[in-house]
């Protein structure tokens, strides 16, 4: 699973027992070598679904990370793309992975994606792999955030898996981590929240809404259907309306 590159078993196991924050600070110059980085293919994919809503001229790719989301944002957006996490090591690594290119001005923000510091700011925001850091309690604020930093018009988008057959080996797999990390945040402080089984489609679209999001999904083909005829991976697109509900 891990290249010579790659973070050492000791160094994952003193990630596991920081914060979230530290975690990934410690782990931000090694995590392009580990699987939790997002693949490629699902990063195209994103930004080809995203094509025909555009252009856009700002974006925005919540929970950074090293930068993958900004990389996708680029083709899209003609004045500029900003990252935000709240890693410092993280936004380091970003800034080192994505450098200017004389196209869309790239910046990085350190800031909570709980209480995102934007105010319609942004046409288009993305997020990839990082929800399972926020229990279900946090969704509204998160979604709040990412509604307020968009402007009327704005979209939210972001890929979404169908659930893991009952008795499949991810399955099984997914809920053997999830027990393994409640277990660790019983007995372990700082927590370290990061749950695979905590952001169901049907919860998600209905805390998108309540943020004042206008929900729609469409399936991602290039990843195949599932035997009942669902496809295997789904674009969230959630536009904020043109005119506010909210002012």
């Amino acid at each position: 699973m891990f290249t010579s590159q790659g973070p050492t078993l000791r160094e994952l196991a003193v990630q596991a027992l920081s914060s979230i924050e530290h975690g990934y600070d410690l782990l931000a110059p090694k995590f392009d070598h580990t699987p939790f980085q997002t693949p490629g293919r699902f990063l195209t994919v994103t930004t080809d679904a995203l094509r025909p809503f555009g252009p856009f001229a700002a974006g925005l790719d919540v929970c950074c990370g090293t930068g993958a989301g900004v990389e996708t944002l680029l083709p899209l957006c003609a004045e500029r793309v900003t990252g935000v996490d709240f890693s410092a090591g993280m936004l380091a690594a970003a800034a080192q992975a994505v450098p200017e290119r004389g196209g869309p001005a790239v910046d990085w923000v350190r800031a909570d994606a709980r209480a995102l510091p934007f105010r319609e700011a942004f046409d288009v925001a993305v997020s990839f792999g990082a929800f399972g850091h926020f229990l279900p309690a946090e969704r509204p604020a998160l979604f709040a955030g990412v509604y307020r930093a968009l402007r009327p018009g704005g979209l939210f988008a972001f890929p979404v898996g169908a659930p893991q057959p009952f008795g499949s080996r991810w399955y099984w797999a997914m809920l053997g981590f999830d027990g393994a990390m409640r277990v660790r945040n019983l007995l372990w402080r700082p927590s370290f929240v990061m749950y695979y089984r905590t952001f169901p489609l049907g919860g998600v679209r209905a805390d998108l809404a309540a943020a004042g999001f206008d929900v729609r999904t469409r399936p991602l083909e290039e990843f195949g259907r599932r035997p009942d005829g669902s496809p295997h991976w789904r674009l969230v697109v959630a536009r904020k309306p043109e005119q506010d509900r909210a002012g």
